[in-house]
């Protein structure tokens, strides 16, 4: 028979046993509670910081065409197509200027120089090329469209030689010189005649109609 002191002893044995098996049990629902929340986890905290992340990107887009509208309503002030057109030949050939005040230490603002006119450029080109020329090419111009774009393929290759040659080079002014003539001369081309003989011809809801598109090709490449 068990006496009293035995009884208490294993009661208290018992008492321990359960209170370290609730423990043990406690412990591991809380590994598995954290292991449920791997590194891949956002945790408690993923509402407010996919909330912040896309606050950013929506920032970020309406800046973005906020630039855009700006740069492009300051163009289209300008008035009609020929006239936006003209006005990015004189802006292009105030970059090329720039370029040619500096001298070979100047290695940082000649690729910034050199970046903006590039841009600009392209910019410039993707509207006449998607708006303009097509259209000299319906009205029957067909040579001077043809000619004006093969020279927007000199423009790339003056552009790549430059990007390669580096803004330090010995001949970069006298490239960058001789690349700015024959913009200039593209452009005399274009607002002198065969813009002007087109334009006589056109109607009013056609020379509005190019105008648009002009200005919203402008928009996307601004």
């Amino acid at each position: 028979m068990a006496t009293r002191t035995q009884n208490r002893s294993s009661n208290r044995t018992s008492s321990r046993s359960g209170a370290s098996r609730s423990t043990g049990d406690k412990s591991r629902s809380e590994s598995r509670s954290s292991n449920s929340r791997s590194a891949f986890s956002w945790g408690d905290n993923a509402g407010p910081l996919i909330g912040a992340a896309l606050a950013g990107v929506v920032i970020g887009v309406a800046a973005n065409f906020g630039r855009k509208a700006i740069m492009q309503g300051m163009e289209a002030s300008a008035g009609e197509w020929d006239e936006i057109l003209a006005t990015e030949h004189e802006m292009a050939l105030a970059i090329f200027d720039k370029m040619l005040a500096t001298d070979e230490s100047q290695t940082f603002k000649r690729k910034m120089l050199l970046m903006k006119l590039t841009h600009a450029l392209d910019k410039h080109a993707h509207q006449e090329e998607m708006v303009v020329y097509p259209a000299l090419r319906e009205a029957g111009i067909l040579v001077e469209a043809d000619q004006l774009e093969a020279e927007h393929g000199e423009v790339k290759t003056f552009l790549y030689r430059l990007q390669q040659m580096g803004p330090d080079a010995p001949n970069w002014l006298e490239t960058v010189r001789e690349f700015r003539a024959a913009v200039s001369q593209h452009a005399h081309m274009e607002e002198e005649q065969v813009f002007p003989n087109f334009k006589k011809d056109l109607n009013e809801e056609q020379d509005a109609r190019i105008t648009s598109l002009v200005n919203r090709d402008g928009f996307w490449m601004t």
